[in-house]
């Protein structure tokens, strides 16, 4: 039972260190939220357990008076793992949370559910000590706790197709920069003993990209509050994580950049064969307002090659369902579709081998619409996403209801014009 004990301590990652036996007991019991505690007080008991059956090898001890000794310790391991078992499964612990941040997190909860007025300069300090702001007054509600953003986020993450797709960061200001090396640095070939002139210094621009304040209004009841059993941080994840991968979608397609995310369709575009930096190429479909009648498919494949091949191995299509279905029907020159479904759960449909993806924001088929952009998106745009999601409960506008006035801030713009390329229905 001994080794059997110890030998599971060890497998879920438990480090054996050097303790007396009587510091087990002498000790205080670790706090059933603290598992970092709980670990040491069990190596310790493994510890005095192992020195107890050494004493009874040794001769020191008769069996008997080592089962006596060992019963207690054996007892105090059982308790130790009981408890932090529970706290890693959900029992209050487990969750990453430094106290500041878990005590933040509960005292939001009861705040959530209500609107206790008693606590607010509680949370206003509390934001401080769990890191959440720097600010000892923040304007605009209160942050909600880590976990509850993380599962806003992971929600948004899984609805809108376009955050998928693109790079995401985590700000902490209301801009965010990046310099793009647009080359220029100088290079040649030399002798051993050759002298080397100077060479091109590199051109560098900065390209920066504003955020703008998304929001969300969701309602509930007070009696769904005051059931203890319903998750609140699931519920708002939901409900605010649709409102918000709504509206973020558009602004990321079609976006004006003014107060949102500037959209990808609303940059200026030139014919790709005259590309530039700062202007978005494009390839026609062969026809004004739709694809060519003859070999529609061929537009697809000069957009496919009109991207760098550095780019093209990370690359997808992106069009709206409409256009996806007029794709869907094309085929090669033997009969075969060029669209090809998923051959994986976890995968996605392929055109020219390229996953595709859809986003009803994007062009329909029209005169000088865009209705297919092909390219490396991660490397092409950046959404950026300012840390704090702010929420201010309003439980009087409209009564009965509780509304939940949910507030992140987030930008979004194309940080390389050359990883991106676009269809234009053109002749």
């Amino acid at each position: 039972m001994k080794n059997l004990k110890r030998t599971a301590l060890l497998a879920a990652g438990a480090t054996i260190v050097a303790s007396t036996p009587r510091a087990v007991f002498a000790s205080p019991r670790a706090e059933a939220d603290n598992p970092v505690a709980m670990i040491a007080q069990i190596n310790a008991a493994v510890e005095a357990m192992r020195a107890k059956h050494e004493e009874a090898i040794a001769g020191r001890l008769t069996q008997a008076e080592a089962d006596a000794l060992i019963a207690p310790i054996n007892a105090e391991i059982d308790r130790l793992s009981a408890a932090l078992t529970a706290a890693q499964l959900g029992g209050g612990a487990g969750d990453g949370l430094t106290p500041a941040a878990r005590q933040h997190s509960q005292t939001f909860n009861t705040w959530f559910r209500r609107g206790d007025r008693a606590i607010d300069a509680d949370m206003r300090a509390l934001e401080v000590q769990a890191g959440l702001t720097t600010q000892s007054d923040p304007d605009g509600g209160y942050l909600v706790p880590v976990e509850m953003e993380q599962g806003i986020d992971r929600v948004m993450g899984a609805v809108s197709v376009f955050r998928q797709l693109a790079r995401v960061v985590q700000i902490s200001g209301d801009t965010y920069k990046k310099l793009v090396s647009m080359g220029g640095a100088g290079a040649g070939w030399v002798g051993e003993e050759d002298s080397r002139g100077e060479t091109g210094t590199p051109t560098l621009r900065e390209i920066a990209i504003n955020t703008g304040e998304l929001y969300a209004n969701p309602a509930t009841t007070q009696t769904l509050l005051d059931d203890a059993r319903v998750d609140i941080a699931a519920w708002l994840a939901d409900e605010v994580s649709i409102e918000f991968a709504e509206q973020e979608s558009e602004a990321f397609i079609t976006g004006s950049g003014i107060k949102k995310p500037r959209g990808l369709l609303n940059y200026d575009t030139v014919a790709n064969a005259s590309y530039a930096w700062g202007k978005i190429g494009f390839i026609k479909t062969g026809a004004a307002a739709a694809f060519a009648t003859s070999n529609p498919a061929d537009a697809l494949i000069d957009l496919y090659y009109a991207l760098k091949q550095g780019y093209r191995n990370g690359a997808a299509f992106l069009t709206s369902d409409p256009v996806m279905g007029e794709m869907r029907k094309w085929k090669d020159g033997e009969g075969n579709y060029l669209w090809m479904p998923p051959s994986a759960t976890a995968e996605v449909a392929t055109i020219l081998g390229k996953p595709v993806y859809t986003d009803d924001f994007m062009d329909a088929l029209g005169a000088n619409k865009f209705p297919v952009a092909f390219g490396d998106f991660k490397r092409g745009y950046t959404i950026a996403d300012r840390m704090g999601v702010r929420i201010l409960r309003d439980p009087f506008t409209n009564k009965p209801f509780v509304h939940f006035y949910t507030t992140k801030r987030v930008g979004g713009g194309i940080t390389n014009f050359e990883a991106i390329k676009l269809l234009k229905c053109a002749a």
